[in-house]
């Protein structure tokens, strides 16, 4: 693999969740390179994403302040539109004809805000792969994102090969079946979707789901993970007393659901944003469980950040050349490589997604 994987700008990514997008605060965020400023409008409240450097002296828009619906940059007071365009510039009435910054569709939706930083004339919301869960009454979510210094491809390796967790998350979500297991994968090329799975019959409980289900004893432990490159990332994970099995048609109601999401956003070459989500259908009105899986799951998602940082610091030292070994459990981390090889060459069109 590449020291840094290539991007694919034509695409869809999430910038930010949707509560961190607001009025109070200008956002700022890099996506695939591209400094952004994100803020919601006056009376809609829809998300809006400009460039964020002023076209007068660079300076950081998201660094400025919001009068109505329009960015007063905080240095020399050039105010610009959600269009971008520049509608004021001080101490003279004609406006520059190249005063203006680049605007970028976005679209809100399952509570998350993504952005297009490629061809506008390209970008197809419908395109974009559904987490209905994150928007759900049905389900309690907690969230975060960590920044990682590391190339993105490291991070879908990471997520799309599980058995790490019975090492790097020992004591934690991992146990020894999860190595143990081997995985069924399946790919969609022409749609862009990974899918692996690892169904353990017969598994010990990690503190993960002991504490937050209260299971005693040995569980059924189900991990279904469905990744659309190359931004949202699912893991449906289905956990029971051993011996508790679907019904003939396939619900399973004595059985304890996650909807475990991350999104995997590029911010720049050798960084990533990682935003990660638990959501849960059970114990919806705990707050100890609430609080457990929060600061549980940030514990987890930090030490992946530890050894992320830790390997892309390791990469960067490999002579250029160096022969990388696979194995069967890095079958949906190499599908993923290919996917995102493919949608970089392509350029231009979005994969196509089925709602």
């Amino acid at each position: 693999m590449p020291h840094m994987t290539a991007f694919a700008r034509n695409q869809w990514y999430v910038a930010a969740y949707g509560h961190e997008v607001g009025r109070e605060q200008l956002l700022g965020r890099t996506i695939l390179g591209e400094p952004l400023v994100l803020y919601r409008t006056e009376e809609e409240g829809t998300p809006v994403a400009l460039h964020d450097r002023c076209v007068h002296r660079r300076f950081p828009l998201s660094e400025s302040r919001l009068d109505g619906d329009r960015i007063v940059c905080g240095y020399h007071g050039f105010t610009y539109d959600t269009t971008g365009r520049c509608v004021y510039v001080p101490g003279q009435k004609r406006i520059p004809r190249t005063a203006r910054v680049a605007s970028y569709p976005v679209v809100e939706q399952d509570s998350l805000v993504w952005v297009w930083i490629g061809d506008p004339a390209l970008a197809d919301p419908r395109a974009i792969p559904r987490a209905r869960h994150l928007g759900s009454p049905d389900w309690v979510t907690v969230r975060g994102m960590e920044p990682i210094d590391a190339d993105y491809g490291l991070l879908v390796d990471n997520l799309l090969d599980l058995s790490h967790e019975t090492y790097l998350h020992g004591g934690y979500i991992g146990t020894p079946e999860v190595a143990e297991t081997p995985i069924s994968t399946e790919v969609d090329e022409g749609a862009g979707i990974v899918r692996v799975s690892r169904h353990m019959d017969d598994a010990e409980c990690p503190p993960f789901y002991a504490r937050s289900t209260g299971i005693e004893g040995r569980i059924t432990r189900w991990q279904d993970i469905e990744y659309h490159a190359p931004c949202l990332y699912l893991l449906h994970s289905r956990i029971a007393p051993v011996g508790v099995l679907p019904e003939p048609d396939g619900s399973d109601p004595n059985a304890f659901h996650v909807e475990i999401t991350y999104a995997i956003t590029p911010s720049s070459d050798g960084k990533v944003y990682d935003f990660w989500a638990v959501s849960r259908d059970f114990a919806r009105d705990d707050d100890e469980v609430t609080t457990f899986l929060r600061d549980f799951n940030h514990t987890v998602v930090m030490q992946d950040v530890g050894a992320l940082n830790l390997l892309q610091r390791a990469l960067s030292t490999e002579p250029a050349g160096y022969q990388e070994l696979s194995i069967n459990i890095d079958t949906g981390g190499l599908a993923a490589r290919r996917i995102l090889a493919r949608l970089v060459e392509e350029g231009g069109k979005p994969v196509e997604k089925v709602q």
